[in-house]
């Protein structure tokens, strides 16, 4: 090997292990790092459904993986899938989801465009609507789809097999959502396509349909799903445990500075710019002595900077950090009243009734963990008992408060 292709032979293990980086899984590995040797413009195909009309951090695992493929020179496409979103995607679903009309669609498209780029380059994105290649389709078309996939395929997915055994409906619309989504790399004669570990289903059946169609098949990568503020499901709107690319700085900043010390490192290595050796830099601080809440400083401070500015991410660590070191709640706090007929209630239920908690029982454990405040004084016993006619501003954890005025 002469000094040229060592040269090329060592820019490309790092690309590669750039691009390991925040990924799961990548199918077939090999296949990737020989279209990178030979010096491939590789087409990225990512794409998302717009069902809601807001993308959260979750999202953004995708967008980051895309953004390191533009900064290596590669052709991204930003997928929105105006199509398959009013089919609905099974992954992952216990039952059908309810479709979309296009004019929601549409409306959530349009928000999509205007926020993705704040991580990606608008000069280096092809923004493409799977409609454009689907309506054309036509019934004909799609019965010539559906016969290159079995039945028995799609019921080895897992969700699928899962409501079968279960006997649970699986309507026929939903089979179609695979293959639609498998005839978009088609279409757009994908090199790449990223998607979330739930999703490897699809990627695959993209895969296959490129070589029922004679095409090179694209190299799938899976990333995984993040964990949203509850460190335990999968960030979404619907668990509540989201965080919008779209809240206010200091609402962000909050969050994040929410998650828990072990989370705050899954969320570096997935959201954050920064290189790979800088993050073991601050396992090491951390591992020394350093206090975590420092370096999760950073963490939020990064991620404020890009959904907003610097200033505004400044303004909320300073409003952060002088609202805690006093257990000051924020200036709109959410006001509730309660009606005690008893002329009393316990804490565990003032925390329930006000929804700043899921239930009593929860109540309990977070007083237990010490994570329930009155006034910015702990609460220890969770069968405090709150008088009438008074009005507190409780706390649970770093970021729920609610001033709370109990009435007979």
């Amino acid at each position: 090997m002469n000094a040229q292709s060592k040269r090329a032979k060592s820019k490309v293990n790092q690309e590669m292990a750039e691009l390991r980086r925040g990924t799961d899984e990548i199918l077939l590995e090999n296949e990737l790092e020989e279209r990178l040797v030979r010096g491939q413009v590789l087409r990225i195909k990512v794409g998302f459904d717009p069902t809601a009309p807001d993308l959260h951090l979750g999202h953004t695992v995708l967008l980051n993986k895309m953004r390191q493929f533009q900064e290596l020179g590669h052709e991204v496409i930003f997928l929105i899938g105006d199509f398959t979103g009013m089919i609905g995607d099974p992954s992952g679903k216990t039952s059908m989801r309810p479709s979309l009309t296009r004019e929601e669609i549409h409306a959530n498209a349009k928000t999509y465009e205007e926020q993705v780029y704040k991580i990606l380059d608008p000069e280096k994105t092809k923004l493409d609507f799977n409609s454009r290649w689907m309506n054309k389709l036509g019934a004909a078309g799609l019965v010539q789809l559906a016969a290159k996939h079995t039945v028995a395929r799609m019921l080895e997915r897992d969700d699928f097999k899962k409501r079968y055994e279960a006997g649970k409906p699986i309507a026929i619309h939903e089979f179609l959502y695979p293959l639609a989504q498998g005839y978009d790399s088609v279409a757009l004669k994908a090199s790449v396509e990223l998607g979330g570990t739930d999703q490897k289903f699809n990627l695959l059946v993209g895969r296959q349909l490129q070589q029922s169609y004679g095409q090179l098949p694209q190299v799938v990568i899976t990333t995984p799903l993040l964990e949203g503020l509850d460190g335990v499901n999968k960030m979404s709107k619907s668990s509540d445990n989201y965080i919008g690319v779209t809240d206010p700085a200091g609402e962000m900043f909050d969050k994040l500075m929410s998650i828990s010390d072990e989370l705050m490192w899954r969320y570096f290595e997935l959201l954050s710019f920064r290189a790979l050796d800088e993050l073991e830099d601050y396992k090491r601080q951390v591992a020394d002595g350093k206090n975590p809440r420092d370096i999760k400083y950073l963490l939020a401070h990064e991620i404020v900077t890009r959904f907003h500015d610097a200033s505004a991410a400044e303004l909320a660590k300073e409003d952060f950090i002088a609202r805690f070191r006093d257990h000051q709640p924020p200036s709109d706090v959410r006001e509730v009243e309660l009606s005690a007929s008893d002329g009393c209630m316990w804490v565990a239920h003032v925390l329930s009734k006000s929804g700043m908690v899921a239930s009593t029982s929860e109540a309990r454990r977070k007083i237990v963990e010490g994570a329930v405040r009155i006034d910015g004084v702990r609460v220890e016993d969770f069968q405090l008992s709150i008088q009438v006619d008074t009005e507190h501003v409780y706390s649970v954890g770093k970021r729920h408060f609610a001033k709370i005025r109990l009435v007979r």
